[in-house]
């Protein structure tokens, strides 16, 4: 359909409209023809500046769900056409404004590689249609990075006795599988092993199913851990265009790491697949996928009881403000959690009334100590 794939002329940019159009081709359906070279030579263009292939992926199908809203071709899209889209998304799914600023930002994207002189797209139409594609996405009408915390408000960590009775309730399913001799009892042990180390090292859901048996190491500043000591993860949230981030992470919670050994002497190697790297195994003897994570989770969560709006991120939310509740360095805190920002760290913390009090508390005292020694308190 007048797509090609040819070596790059000199001076050619990695996505041009001369490397993805065939000169001459006469197209059979030339506008659908068009746009499916425009995606091809974005897709071009994007992987020579080495983003994820998953990220490629996502944007074209958000480009093409815009496309297919407005039943229009790039080159007639208009500013308006984002505005109703916009609509369409509030009133749908009601996606939280993270996503929608994301749906945004890949249309801008999309837009500004069309409207780029150097890969000749604008000319291109404005021969084939008579006109050409405009940057349909501006500050006025899209969605703007404009708090540190994106997340939906109902969303929050766990408290301290939700958690235990998740855990609790997970420990359970364990022990009532096991006495009733169901096969189920070595996913239910994974499972509840899973969602701990989730939250003892304050793990996003990637990070947790990428875990191998080999990440875990000794830590000379904490023997009695033993070869728990620090977690190693390897697939943190990457940076713009780059692999995955790499951090150390100190355990904190020695109760988490001898749930972590009694997995791994007396579960794991039920599975029978000893030369397998990855922690955690499915019954089919394969990677954990997050998916599954989700969905363990959610089942897990709803049987028990516990508020919808609680997921597998809110773990790791949990891990901060309770590290920060019990008087942990915040700085120490975001280095364990791999935030570049402080600021991040701080939208995760959601600190209880009895740790606030106590911070009062404290504050009042050292004022009036202040005061009493004719000092200003400060």
């Amino acid at each position: 359909m007048g797509v090609a794939q040819r070596a790059e002329p000199r001076g050619e940019l990695a996505g041009s409209a001369r490397l993805v159009l065939v000169r001459g081709a006469a197209l059979l359906r030339p506008e659908q023809a068009v746009f499916d070279a425009m995606l091809a030579g974005w897709e071009a263009q994007q992987r020579s500046r080495l983003l994820a292939g998953k990220t490629v992926t996502w944007r074209e199908r958000i480009i093409r769900r815009f496309a297919v809203f407005t039943g229009e071709m790039p080159w007639r899209w208009t500013a308006g056409d984002v505005e109703a889209w916009t609509g369409e998304l509030l009133s749908g799914a009601g996606h939280a404004h993270a996503t929608i600023r994301s749906y945004h930002g890949a249309l801008a994207l999309f837009c500004g590689y069309l409207t780029d002189a150097r890969y000749g797209w604008a000319a291109e139409c404005e021969a084939r249609f008579g006109t050409h594609p405009v940057q349909v996405c501006h500050e006025w009408n899209t969605a703007v990075h404009a708090a540190d915390y994106e997340g939906r408000p109902a969303r929050r960590p766990f408290t301290r006795a939700e958690l235990q009775a998740f855990f609790d309730f997970a420990d359970d399913r364990v022990a009532a599988a096991r006495e009733r001799g169901r096969k189920g009892w070595l996913a239910a042990f994974r499972d509840a092993t899973l969602f701990k180390a989730t939250y003892a090292w304050g793990l996003r859901r990637r990070e947790a199913a990428m875990l191998d048996v080999a990440d875990f190491s000794a830590n000379p500043a904490a023997p009695e851990l033993g070869g728990f000591g620090t977690l190693a993860v390897r697939y943190g949230k990457a940076a713009r265009s780059s692999p995955p981030r790499r951090r150390q992470v100190a355990t904190v919670m020695p109760w988490a790491a001898e749930a972590v050994g009694e997995y791994l002497a007396e579960v794991r190697p039920r599975y029978g697949l000893a030369g397998h790297p990855a922690l955690w195994l499915t019954e089919r003897g394969e990677r954990i996928s997050v998916r599954h994570l989700d969905e363990r989770f959610a089942a897990c969560r709803d049987a028990a009881g516990l508020p919808a709006f609680l997921t597998p991120h809110c773990l790791r939310h949990s891990y901060v403000s309770h590290l920060i509740e019990d008087g942990a360095d915040p700085v120490f805190v975001q280095h364990q959690v791999g935030h570049s920002w402080a600021s991040t760290t701080a939208g995760y913390t959601s600190v209880g009334a009895d740790h606030a009090n106590r911070m009062l508390r404290a504050a009042l005292d050292r004022a009036f100590a202040g005061a009493a020694g004719g000092g200003t308190g400060w």
